[in-house]
């Protein structure tokens, strides 16, 4: 298999990379991610506040709350994709916005949206899977290799 080879630049390619460069606007990494950080801990803090209503308000038991929190956060995060404030959101927040399920959610919802116009099955059901069938399948190893690693080194008793 031949490798590929970096193309040499021009003169005038590498005097328009270093002016480029110069010009490029510094980045706010420290505003950043206080910015992730604020807006993951709200929908973290928004999460376990729904885990507290189902167990206290609905009587679930505390190792059964999370999957209709999932659920609500799921339903949630598509609403907000749809009136494309999720976006908005994102787009502020960054990264704090896109670790979450409510982050799946919103890229799945919003493949489908723009998918729409090419159908129900090759447009929204085509295009949606895209990235869940990746987050799936890395999922179904990571969770093969842990159960691996309990078995050989029975950790966790």
């Amino acid at each position: 298999m031949a490798s590929k080879t970096k193309q040499k630049l021009t003169w005038t390619q590498q005097e328009y990379q270093v002016l480029a460069k110069k010009k490029e606007p510094s980045r706010p990494v420290l505003k950043n991610c206080l910015r992730a950080f604020l807006v993951g801990g709200i929908i973290c803090v928004i999460g376990q506040g729904l885990t507290e209503m189902f167990i206290h308000a609905f009587g679930y038991p505390a190792e059964k709350a999370g999957n209709p929190t999932v659920a609500v956060l799921i339903l949630l995060s598509v609403i907000l994709t749809c009136f494309g404030w999720y976006d908005k959101l994102a787009q502020w927040a960054g990264a704090g916005s896109a670790v979450p399920v409510t982050g799946f959610a919103n890229s799945m919802c919003s493949a489908a949206l723009e998918h729409k116009s090419e159908g129900f099955v090759l447009g929204v059901g085509g295009n949606m899977f895209k990235l869940a069938g990746s987050v799936i399948v890395f999922g179904i190893v990571a969770a093969f290799v842990v159960g691996l690693v309990h078995l050989v080194f029975n950790i966790g008793g």
